[in-house]
């Protein structure tokens, strides 16, 4: 056979891999509203730029009729590209492939790529799209998972991982997407469950939706299993795409600078915030009032939103923001929010990433659910990260600071190094009104008239306590600043702190209160 007929039957053997399941199961795919795996790649890369590999492996069961079965790239397809113009590594299941079902040959390719990205020290991106694990194969495929799993765990802290859920993700097969840094959902089509709606009627006898169990909504929601929200892949393509501006290829690089630009004169950062420490407002629009181009990009929106996490710029440079919520339980934190900011404040830290942290809370969210829910061991996450990390963390109170909350939002004690307070900061161990009622209740009580002498006590505590002063008296607080001030203090405190360096003692690993 020539050179031109080897040829000739590459393309052949290439076209037919390609199509996958075929016409008629690429076209049911389509009319669901979902791209084809090849489709999706092809999308989320630069044009041109992928490179796929082991589109020829196959499975080697023989089980089940199995042997007669030839399965395309064995229902994953792998391989290398770019995003604005920078490499990373990619995997995406084949529903119209057996189900997009996971057997051995299927995990080797994906575990290939994934120490393909690792030794490379690039980003992975999987997206997930599978029936779960081929049980044809029996146990072959519960170790394919494994493998996975382990190497998630290996990667985690050195290079960016992305789950993508665009399809089925059940069983086992969802605790890959839990390794992982970030994962992303799209309504009506992502679905992630440990066990499906049948089994559900079977065992409790309970008649429950895919969609409410485990739907896009649930996990982004309810579960905070999903930090991203899309309403179409395409536009769940371009939130990863953007998120991929704001973060480092690894753990030792810094993410990539941009031309700084002037926040939007709409967000003034004075006239956002209340006095009224009653009265609430959005701190996101404090943190666009502080970010080139007013650009904050948010993770997990929906989830926890007492609590506000993601990136923004400030002079070119990517800053992670942790930032109570005064519009959602005056901004508390609780079990989930507490869970959601730890673990931001980890990955902002593993990948070199400075944090700022506006604080405007009054303590932990009270009560018998959370307490029962262990909001202890979960505040405590908070606690532990903050002390852990040693990128710069800078500290802004910008009303109050009470109690634990003061402690727990990247106080002096824990290490910040830099603490500012606005003229409106009220830090003390709790709020004024009660305060007063705990301090004065005898004098209030035998007073003539309890409630003027309640009113002139509070008045008291919050002049000798409810404010910044006495904080920066002891130096817990490095300046009082004036609010118009915060952007450019904050740019000179990530410039002197860049090239920080904080020992730690030695040892194996720390054990945080998961």
């Amino acid at each position: 056979m020539s050179l031109k007929q080897k040829t000739n039957d590459l393309l052949k053997r290439k076209a037919i891999a390609e199509a996958g399941g075929g016409q008629e199961a690429n076209l049911k795919q389509q009319a669901k509203g979902k791209l084809t795996a090849r489709e999706r790649i092809l999308a989320l890369l630069d044009d041109g730029s992928f490179q796929e590999y082991d589109l020829f492996v196959q499975h080697d069961a023989r089980d089940f009729n199995m042997e007669s079965k030839v399965l395309a790239g064995d229902g994953v397809i792998t391989g290398t590209g770019t995003i604005y113009g920078q490499p990373i590594c990619i995997y995406a299941q084949d529903f119209t492939v057996e189900g997009g079902s996971l057997g051995f040959a299927h995990a080797r390719k994906i575990t290939k790529i994934m120490d393909h990205s690792l030794k490379m020290r690039m980003p992975l991106i999987g997206i997930n799209d599978s029936g779960g694990a081929r049980i044809q194969e029996g146990v072959n495929s519960l170790a394919g998972y494994g493998e996975i799993f382990f190497r998630n765990t290996l990667s985690s802290g050195v290079i960016p991982q992305i789950s993508v859920i665009l399809g089925p993700c059940a069983g086992g097969a969802v605790y890959s997407p839990a390794l992982t840094d970030f994962v992303f959902v799209v309504e009506n089509i992502s679905k992630m469950f440990i066990t499906g709606p049948e089994v559900i009627k079977t065992v409790l006898g309970e008649e429950i939706s895919m969609e409410e169990l485990g739907g896009a909504k649930v996990h982004a929601e309810i579960s905070g299993n999903a930090h991203f929200y899309a309403k179409s892949e395409l536009e769940c393509f371009e939130q990863i795409k953007k998120l991929l501006t704001f973060i480092p290829w690894n753990n030792g690089q810094k993410a990539r600078s941009f031309p700084p630009k002037e926040p939007r004169l709409e967000f003034k950062i004075e006239d956002i915030v209340p006095s009224d420490p009653r009265q609430p407002y959005d701190v996101r629009d404090v943190i666009r009032a502080l970010v080139d181009d007013s650009d904050f990009f948010e993770v997990a929106e929906l989830f926890a939103p007492n609590i506000v996490i993601g990136f923004g710029r400030i002079n070119g440079g990517t800053v992670g923001f942790v930032a109570n919520q005064p519009l959602v339980l005056a901004g508390v934190l609780d079990c989930d929010s507490s869970d959601k900011a730890g673990r931001f404040i980890r990955y902002c830290d593993a990948f070199n990433i400075p944090i700022v942290t506006l604080e405007d809370m009054p303590g932990y969210l009270p009560g018998i659910d959370q307490e029962h829910m262990g909001v202890i061991r979960h505040g405590a996450k908070v606690l532990y990260a903050y002390s852990e990390a040693t990128v710069p963390k800078i500290t802004v109170i910008l009303r109050k600071a009470y109690g634990g909350g003061y402690i727990a939002m990247n106080s002096r004690h824990l290490r910040a190094d830099f603490v500012f307070a606005w003229p409106t900061a009220e830090i003390a161990v709790m709020g004024p009104e009660g305060a007063a009622n705990i301090i004065f209740r005898k004098e209030i009580q035998s007073a003539e008239n309890p409630e003027e002498m309640r009113k002139l006590k509070i008045k008291e505590y919050k002049e000798k306590f409810a404010n910044p002063y006495v904080a920066a008296s002891k130096g817990y607080i490095d300046a009082v600043i004036e609010p118009e001030r915060t952007r450019s203090i904050l740019l000179h405190a990530i410039e002197v702190s860049t090239n920080k360096t904080d020992g730690r003692p030695r040892k194996k690993h720390g054990i945080p209160p998961f």
